[in-house]
C-alpha cells in the first residue's frame, strides 16, 4: 500500500501463540520439493487496496502492476495467484505470514530493516520515492510553502515517517489508505498529500485538476516479502524477476501500468 513504514514489531509471545493454530503448508513441486504454500495449487497475495496502479480493483477484478509480476511467479509455479486485501498494518509486522494467511505481500512495499526484521524480502523491484500531489491554482510548490496548512499522509507509510521528519509548522492529517488521502486532496480537505510517487503521477494522470508539486528523493525499493526462512519462494520469485527483465515482460508490464 505506499512506501509504506514500518510498525512494531509482534512480540514473541504473541507470535508463538498465533503460529499455534496456523494452517499447515503443502509443498510445490516433484516429490515434496520446491516453495511451500499455504494452500495446495494457489498463490496467496496479501496487499492492501486500493495502490493504483500497483494494485486496484476494477470490473469486480484486482489488476495492477504488481499483481502482472505475481502472476509471471504464479505461472512458473503451476498455480493461480489468489489475492487477499488485509489491512496493511498485517502486512507490514509480519502478521499475516504468523499466521498463514498468505504466502507473500505484494503491496508496493518499500523495504526497510524494520520489516526485514519480521519477513524476507525478493530483490528489488521498483524504485519509489516520495512526492506531493496538489491541486492546480495552489500557491504551494514545496513542503515548506504548507507551513500553515494541512498535509495528508497514509497511515503506517514512509511517507508519513518523512511528513512527520520535514512538515515543521505544518498541520498534519492522516488517512486510513490512500484513497481516503486523495479523495481529500481533490476534494480540498487538506492542502496537499504526501505518498510514493508512483501513486500520485498516476492519479494525477487520470484526475488532471491536480499535479505532483515536488518529489523527494528518498531511495527507496520495493519488494515481495516472504515468511521468513520460505527461502525456496523467496528465491523462485528473484528467478523469475531476473528472468522478466531480461525476456523483456518486466518493461511490456511496466509501460502497460506506467506509459
Amino acid at each position: 500500500m505506499t512506501a509504506r513504514s514500518a510498525l512494531p514489531v509482534l512480540a514473541a509471545a504473541t507470535a508463538a501463540a498465533l503460529l499455534a493454530g496456523c494452517t499447515s503448508t503443502a509443498p510445490v513441486g516433484q516429490q515434496g520439493r520446491g516453495p511451500e504454500l499455504v494452500r495446495p495449487g494457489a498463490l496467496l497475495t496479501c496487499t492492501h487496496l486500493p495502490y493504483a496502479p500497483f494494485q486496484v480493483k476494477r470490473d469486480g477484478k484486482v489488476v495492477g502492476f504488481d499483481v502482472d509480476l505475481v502472476d509471471l511467479v504464479a505461472k512458473d509455479l503451476h498455480v493461480t495467484q489468489q489475492i487477499i486485501n488485509t489491512p496493511f498494518e498485517g502486512i507490514e509486522t509480519g502478521q499475516d505470514f504468523a499466521i498463514r494467511t498468505c504466502d507473500l505481500a505484494a503491496a508496493g512495499m518499500t523495504i526497510t530493516p524494520a520489516r526485514a526484521k519480521v519477513m524476507d524480502f525478493s530483490d528489488p523491484y521498483f524504485n519509489a520515492t516520495q512526492a506531493l500531489l496538489v491541486k492546480h491554482g495552489t500557491s504551494v510548490k514545496k513542503i515548506e510553502d504548507l507551513k500553515g496548512k494541512k498535509l495528508g499522509y497514509q497511515k503506517a507509510t514512509t511517507g508519513a515517517l518523512y511528513a512527520k521528519a520535514h512538515g515543521k509548522g505544518v498541520e498534519l492529517v492522516e488517512f486510513e489508505d490512500v484513497g481516503l488521502l486523495l479523495t481529500a486532496v481533490g476534494s480540498g480537505q487538506v492542502d496537499a498529500g504526501i505518498n510514493d510517487n508512483g501513486v500520485l503521477l498516476d492519479y494525477a494522470k487520470h484526475n488532471p485538476d491536480t499535479h505532483v508539486a515536488e518529489e523527494f528523493d528518498t531511495g527507496e525499493h520495493y519488494g515481495f516479502g516472504v515468511r521468513q526462512g520460505n527461502d525456496a519462494l523467496r528465491k523462485r520469485i528473484n528467478e523469475v524477476l531476473a528472468r522478466a527483465k531480461k525476456d523483456g515482460s518486466y518493461n511490456r508490464i511496466h509501460r502497460k501500468w506506467f506509459g
